[in-house]
């Protein structure tokens, strides 16, 4: 009952203010925006200025709310000193500044109505004036979904290209969409609209692409854009580019060889590389030219789903032409690629030895290298230990010793082919009696010592060894080189006689003699000499004492100074006398002192 009264006593002072603010328009006048725009979740602030004739003062200002029966509703009343609010939705979100603009935080959809702000002036009565407030919602960016099936060049209608969605926007945007950067002027049947507002009164948009596609499209990008309008101005965002599935027929096909057929070899691994430029890929067969000129399928050696036909060790045979073959199963259009593989390879090597016959020291022969391919070949040779020893497909040797490599190869390589090499070993044997390279000799030993005697030799062909005594013999033979080794206990006819080595072959004979020195023996005289020396030693120590004894006691003159006579016969005495001024310094004088280090005196000097 009291709220019906008092809705009516708005009512009615509504109608009343009505009347004065027509009364007294002359003389209060009031100001607001017409319009005022905010973002959902922002605070709208919608100012209200007022003039009163006179320098008049204010009474009160009250602000209102427009409902949807056109029903104003009092927000607040607002006088000199409190600020009164009343009890609707708006009361925890509303405040009113100094200046009396009314403040509304935590915007809603809900909140865009109209807005009034009346002013009481007493005498000059009442005014009031509206503002309508915009709430907008700026959209989230796009996002866009490309057609997921695929869509076929053989299709003439309009296609699903793609989806275009915008959301969360108020009010709703518009939608354009662009290929490859440049914006389509698409007609009604290309695109599909369609509008939601959700429950939260902000709008969602969809936009639906239709077209028809080429070739040239597997490589389009599109992208959609929304606009909008923000404080007078408008605005884009864009989604992301995507690009779609294009179906289309095979127009071209390419067989190649992998690696390049030019460097195929024999024992490499082969790809033939079959390729469509159709979306999805057709089926592929390989076929292998027989020599009746009929083709052998080969298309159960492929891997499945691929145009991919592996050769394995290739060889001489696998030369030829290749022949692949494609079927799209759309359009059951069949196209064909030949190739031919040739692949390169070194046969028949073989190596010649002039003369054939036996070798002996001393001669000379030459080896020569042949071998067929179809590319250019070079020639090299190799001793045993793998070094190059020449060039070209011959090779000399002359004045052959036992010490001349036995073994020679020779490698023939393709240059035009990295990698083909093949090579042929031969073997020269030099033949000759035997000669012996070392012997353990002179060798010293103690009678009853167990002792081991070396004979090496070298001959081909393989000679035998044989020692003149009784011992255990053990042999190591290396390529023509042969070694003896010979246990035996030295007894007192081998210490005396020594052993001997023979070393024979069909082709003749060589000795020598190894020869055993006593320990014993060498010992004692090697103790003799040291003596001797020792003797010799003591004796010229004796003799240097007696001379430097002598010396002291002044018997041998030849250690004084100054003037000195030289030792003649009686008869010549006077005759020759040697004078030697001294003209020394006197720190060199002591070389004139006597041997005591005493100064002589002038007569004696």
């Amino acid at each position: 009952m009291a709220g019906g009264l008092r809705a009516a006593g708005l009512a009615l002072g509504w109608g009343c203010c009505l009347l004065l603010c027509c009364a007294a328009a002359s003389k209060l006048e009031v100001s607001t925006p017409a319009v005022v725009k905010v973002e959902v979740g922002g605070t709208a602030r919608i100012e209200c200025n007022f003039h009163i004739p006179g320098n008049g003062s204010y009474t009160y200002v009250d602000w209102f709310y427009v409902d949807r029966t056109n029903t104003p509703v009092r927000l607040c009343h607002v006088t000199d000193t409190e600020v009164l609010k009343e009890d609707t939705d708006y009361k925890e979100r509303l405040s009113v500044g100094e200046d009396k603009a009314l403040s509304i935080s935590k915007v809603t959809m809900q909140d865009a109505r109209t807005f009034v702000c009346q002013v009481g002036a007493g005498s000059s009565g009442v005014g009031e004036n509206r503002t309508e407030l915009h709430v907008y919602k700026v959209p989230e960016t796009p996002e866009i979904e490309p057609n997921p099936a695929g869509i076929s060049v053989q299709n003439s209608d309009n296609s699903q290209i793609a989806r275009c969605v915008s959301r969360n926007s108020f009010p709703p945007p518009n939608i354009t969409w662009h290929k490859n950067g440049e914006q389509l002027q698409l007609q009604e049947n290309q695109v599909k609209y369609t509008r939601t507002r959700e429950s939260s009164g902000l709008y969602t948009v969809t936009s639906t692409l239709f077209a028809p596609v080429t070739r040239e499209d597997r490589d389009s990008r599109y992208h959609c854009t929304v606009h909008y309008w923000l404080r007078g101005q408008r605005h884009a965002l864009e989604s992301q580019k995507v690009q779609i599935t294009v179906f289309y027929p095979a127009e071209h096909l390419t067989l190649q060889v992998v690696p390049s057929s030019a460097l195929v070899k024999e024992g490499d691994n082969v790809k033939l590389v079959c390729e469509a430029d159709g979306n999805p890929p057709p089926v592929f067969s390989f076929y292998k030219k027989e020599l009746d000129n009929d083709w052998q399928d080969l298309s159960w050696l492929t891997e499945p789903n691929s145009g991919v036909l592996t050769l394995h060790g290739v060889n001489k045979s696998s030369s030829g032409v290749y022949k692949c073959q494609s079927l799209d199963l759309d359009d059951m259009t069949e196209l064909e690629k030949n190739v031919e593989l040739v692949v390169n390879y070194i046969e028949g090597v073989r190596v010649k030895m002039e003369p054939s016959s036996n070798l002996r020291e001393g001669d000379s022969v030459t080896l020569s290298c042949d071998a067929h391919s179809p590319v250019a070949l070079d020639y090299q040779w190799r001793d045993e230990k793998g070094r190059k020893v020449a060039e070209g497909n011959q090779l000399f040797l002359r004045n052959l010793t036992f010490e001349t490599s036995n073994n020679f190869s020779c490698k023939v390589v393709a240059p035009s082919v990295p990698g083909l090499e093949q090579s042929k070993q031969v073997s020269v044997a030099v033949q000759g009696k035997p000669r012996i390279v070392a012997i353990s000799s002179p060798l010293y030993v103690r009678q009853d010592e167990v002792v081991n005697l070396t004979c090496k030799a070298i001959a081909f062909p393989r000679p035998s060894v044989h020692w003149n005594v009784n011992g255990t013999a053990h042999e190591y033979v290396d390529n023509q080189h042969i070694a003896s080794n010979l246990t035996v206990r030295v007894s007192h006819d081998l210490l005396r006689a020594g052993a001997m080595c023979r070393v024979s072959n069909t082709l003749g004979v060589s000795e020598k003699h190894i020869q055993l020195l006593d320990r014993k023996t060498t010992a004692e005289s090697q103790g003799v000499i040291i003596v001797a020396i020792i003797v010799a030693i003591l004796v010229v120590a004796v003799l240097g004492a007696i001379i430097y004894f002598l010396h002291k006691k002044g018997k041998i003159p030849c250690g004084r100074a100054g003037k000195q006579d030289i030792t003649r016969p009686e008869a010549r005495k006077d005759k020759i006398v040697v004078e030697v001024k001294s003209d020394k310094l006197p720190e060199e004088a002591g070389l004139l002192q006597g041997a005591n280090g005493e100064k002589r005196p002038a007569a004696d000097q």
